[in-house]
């Protein structure tokens, strides 16, 4: 039996504010592989809804929302996709890639899922209940919320990092 264990190392912060990449224990032995998440240990809420997302035609894309209050953490247990994260500032593009990497997005974090590859299958554990009122759909919308009450009046321009 082999035990990858990287609960033991903190998350990742990336440089998108709350954003963090979670690397999760993976045991292997002759039977095959196995990935677990602890709930408030290694992933940070406690989840109260789940959903799941696959056989997502090409080239379509997914999410472009942010959440007021629900915080999201994102596995690709299968296959492949690409999260873009964005908190109005600084936007960037994340590979899920493998069944032990999570995703962690806070609340008012601006969320885009696209490049599916054909058999992927994006999970994602949700910390509310679904509440339409939650979701903010306007991106320009969103960049206003999260820039109200800074010093340069509002005035912001999103960078990008890869």
């Amino acid at each position: 039996m082999s035990i990858q264990n990287h609960p033991s190392s903190p998350a990742e912060k990336m440089p998108v504010r709350g954003v963090e990449l979670h690397r999760l224990s993976v045991i292997t032995d002759d039977r095959g592989c196995l990935t677990v998440g602890e709930f408030v240990r290694q992933i940070p809420f406690t989840p109260l809804r789940y959903f799941m997302i696959f056989d997502v035609p090409d080239s379509r894309i997914r999410g472009e929302h942010a959440h007021y209050q629900c915080h999201q953490f994102m596995v690709c247990v299968r296959g492949h996709c690409t999260v873009v994260v964005d908190d109005g500032r600084v936007r960037m593009s994340i590979l899920l890639d493998t069944p032990d990497t999570g995703l962690y997005l806070p609340p008012m974090t601006w969320g885009v899922q696209h490049e599916y590859s054909n058999d992927a299958v994006l999970m994602v554990f949700a910390s509310h209940h679904y509440d339409a009122a939650d979701y903010i759909r306007d991106y320009e919308e969103f960049v206003r919320m999260v820039t109200i009450g800074n010093a340069d009046d509002g005035k912001t321009a999103c960078k990008e990092v890869i």
